[in-house]
């Protein structure tokens, strides 16, 4: 899976379309709430996601040396300047990513622990990682009570509202 470059740039762009959609949800007033001691806030999940999709994978997958900054309030302060920031380093980071030769698609690099991987395995790794911070945006959202997007079209009670019983209760697939 993803082994073709372009089809990983398209699932890219699907994939940040639903996490962008899911972090336009943050109110403003919430967006540096603290769901618990040791937990991060909606804006550091935010700026997490941009920092290391930039600053480590776009680094790494050039050739260098991950410079992933952290998700602190002095990268990006206040919802306007957290989502422009979001957008631009997704943008300069898809920007490298399409820049890739097929070579360095199908190469090694280095992760930051020192381990080689082939470039599109580590990206898909970085597909995996956005999902899970998404869903944690998504839980917080939550806690607040600030609906949420269905994530494909359609919410788990419209599904079940849309879903035939099984022919046997115990069927299975």
């Amino acid at each position: 899976m993803f082994s073709e470059h372009a089809t990983f740039l398209e699932y890219l762009d699907r994939m940040h379309a639903r996490t962008r959609r899911v972090i336009a949800c943050i109110p403003a007033d919430s967006l540096e709430w603290l769901p618990g001691k040791g937990r991060w806030t909606l804006g550091d999940q935010v700026r997490h996601l941009a920092g290391i999709e930039r600053w480590m994978y776009g680094e790494t997958v050039s050739g260098r040396r991950s410079s992933y900054p952290g998700h602190g309030r002095e990268l990006a302060d206040g919802l306007v300047d957290v989502m422009a920031y979001y957008d631009r380093l997704h943008a300069d980071a898809r920007a490298i990513f399409a820049a890739l030769s097929q070579a360095q698609w199908d190469g090694k690099v280095m992760t930051p622990a020192g381990a080689p991987i082939t470039t599109w395995k580590w990206l898909r790794a970085m597909l995996e990682h956005e999902a899970h911070h998404r869903g944690q945006v998504y839980f917080t959202l939550g806690l607040l009570d600030v609906p949420t997007p269905p994530i494909y079209g359609l919410s788990e009670p419209e599904l079940l509202a849309q879903s035939a019983p099984p022919a046997t209760p115990d069927a299975s697939p």
